[in-house]
């Protein structure tokens, strides 16, 4: 931010960061650049709802004119909070955390697209939601936007991977061979669900879990020594106990 510039509300730079990813070439600097020069200080949700695609992409003297108009109106919608089909997709706020702060705990990331919902591919979500996960308390300590996916033929993973290597377990909807090598390479435990739903539902089960016995290498990772008779109640994404 530059002097003299006003702050931007957490939700709307993270707006901004996520839309900038779906920009090929446009950095998050240029794009607030750009919403300056057509909205003025301070930007706000109620500013960024009232923008047009004409106005987007005339801003800043067309700056952003030779982006096609399909990946114009894909970045808008990002800005404006809303999903494909114009529902507003509420971002969740993340919260304060510091390491200690809940003993005998994991840290997960969900793939999300829309709100706190699990309902992404690994290669393609627009964010990461990273959840710290106790047997008493859950704590969304993370909002992590995904890289900008410009050509499906382009491999993305390993910019995937390094936003979620401080975690434990990964849960999304689908997640390819190659991929998911990279992700248990990087000590990263992936595990696929069958359908999108509610994050809550996929943190009750494993406090659930974690409550109970835990398949032996989910003991491991929290430091609980495995029960010799837990059954796999959490697979990973080949099916295995890693």
């Amino acid at each position: 931010m530059s002097a003299g510039q006003q702050p931007i509300p957490d939700c709307v730079a993270l707006r901004i960061g996520l839309a900038a990813r779906q920009l090929p070439d446009v950095s998050a600097a240029q794009l607030i650049r750009v919403l300056l020069s057509t909205l003025d200080e301070p930007l706000t949700e109620d500013k960024l709802a009232g923008l047009t695609v004409k106005d987007f992409k005339l801003a800043a003297d067309g700056f952003l004119s030779g982006i096609d108009g399909p990946i114009l109106r894909q970045a808008l919608a990002v800005l404006k909070g809303e999903d494909e089909n114009g529902a507003v997709d509420v971002i969740p706020e993340a919260q304060a955390y510091h390491e200690g702060d809940m003993p005998n705990s994991i840290r997960i990331a969900c793939a999300s697209n829309h709100s706190a919902m699990l309902d992404g591919h690994f290669g393609s979500c627009s964010r990461f939601l990273i959840y710290q996960v106790s047997v008493t308390e859950t704590r969304l300590i993370a909002v992590r936007p995904g890289p900008a996916v410009v050509r499906l033929s382009v491999d993305h993973s390993a910019e995937r991977v390094a936003l979620i290597d401080d975690c434990d377990l990964l849960f999304v909807l689908s997640i390819g061979g190659p991929a998911a090598a990279r992700v248990v390479n990087s000590g990263v435990h992936p595990l696929k669900r069958p359908q999108a739903e509610e994050i809550s539902v996929v943190l009750a089960e494993l406090q659930q879990v974690l409550a109970g016995d835990p398949p032996p290498w989910l003991a491991r990772i929290i430091g609980r020594t495995p029960a010799l008779s837990a059954g796999d109640s959490l697979q990973t994404e080949s099916g295995e106990s890693p």
